[in-house]
């Protein structure tokens, strides 16, 4: 254990990126609790949906403007550097932002989001809901995405999500607080190096890349067919 005085406070979490991390926290937990009930709570699926969707924009956009760990640069690790952390030759900047586990995890939840976020625009319940871009493909389409929507991807979120929540659980019990830091921002390292920038300016460009994001979105919305 080291000593506090050898220790450097780093922000490595700005935060746009927190803002981003608990908002997305709320939308999975509102779609997954809106879909489950169905019903009239899928006009508020559709707007969790809407918000998560834009959620992974901006993180798309922040992964490669925001700070200097919440950049993809940070956290892309060659398969040898992923085997040597495996093998407990891990270098000191894996303890700063994500390890090549976590990136991992991080990539894969972005992806499997943004799959199952996209196939929902191209499903239809058959009764009162379809997506906003069903009119623009086949129906073939919409039946392999409202299948894989249903009754696939929804089981892929929820074992990312479980998996999530125990190597979270993994390192608070190797006293390594993954959930502080992304709440304050900042990590105690024996290592000095670069924080993130974090600044008035900085948060002022992530509102503008969250608007353009929204805007986006509710264009997105906007191509619904018209209901008669």
């Amino acid at each position: 254990m080291y000593n506090n005085e050898t220790l450097n406070k780093v922000r490595v979490w700005d935060l746009p990126t927190r803002v981003f991390h608990w908002a997305l926290v709320a939308g999975v937990l509102g779609l997954a609790i809106s879909g489950t009930i169905g019903g009239n709570a899928m006009i508020w699926h559709f707007r969790f949906g809407y918000a998560v969707l834009t959620l992974l924009l901006f993180r798309l956009v922040w992964g490669l403007i925001g700070g200097r760990w919440s950049r993809f640069g940070a956290f892309i690790y060659s398969p040898q550097s992923v085997f040597d952390y495996l093998k407990g030759r891990g270098k000191a900047d894996h303890a700063v932002g994500h390890s090549p586990i976590g990136a991992g995890s991080v990539f894969a939840m972005l992806g499997i989001l943004l799959a199952q976020v996209g196939s929902g625009l191209l499903s239809d319940d058959e009764i009162a809901f379809a997506g906003p871009l069903t009119r623009f493909v086949s129906n073939a389409t919409v039946s392999l995405a409202t299948n894989y929507h249903k009754n696939i991807g929804k089981w892929i979120v929820l074992a990312l999500v479980l998996l999530h929540i125990a190597a979270i659980v993994f390192y608070l019990w190797r006293k390594h607080n993954l959930v502080g830091a992304m709440l304050h921002g900042d990590k105690e390292l024996v290592a000095r190096v670069a924080p993130s920038r974090d600044d008035a300016a900085s948060r002022t460009a992530a509102l503008v890349v969250l608007a353009a994001c929204a805007g986006g979105v509710y264009w997105i919305s906007t191509l619904a067919a018209p209901a008669f």
